[in-house]
């Protein structure tokens, strides 16, 4: 039971925070996904519905992606090489969707490297 309830509070989290962030060409959406062993992340165009960019710890192009897993660790380098991404795409502005995760640990890790990368949000 308490499983379950966590699980809807997430999906609430999750919907109030997709009801007001939409990426667009110009800024789009950083969106991060944290599965158990993995972290994902990727840049989204809402209005044509396109992903720009992308990159997580089991990418090709993720150097010592054997190494890497979903701790605060793995989320600082996923954080600096999507931002890495970014730039190559011409990205250099985001909105930030964490997906109903508590903007706290890993999440903020992310993003904390994220921006120092040079990407604003």
């Amino acid at each position: 039971m308490r499983t379950e309830k966590k699980i809807k509070l997430k999906q609430l989290r999750r919907w109030r925070i997709r009801k007001k962030v939409s990426g667009t060409a110009e800024r789009p959406r950083m969106s991060v996904c944290f599965t158990n062993e993995n972290i994902h992340v990727q840049f989204i165009d809402d209005v044509a519905g396109k992903t720009l960019a992308a990159t997580s710890t089991v990418s090709k192009s993720t150097p010592d992606r054997e190494k890497l897993s979903a701790n605060v660790n793995s989320a600082k380098t996923v954080g600096s090489l999507a931002a890495k991404a970014a730039m190559e795409k011409g990205i250099r502005a985001v909105v930030f969707d964490r997906a109903g995760n508590r903007f706290t640990g890993k999440v903020k890790a992310l993003a904390d490297a994220a921006r120092e990368a040079g990407l604003k949000f």
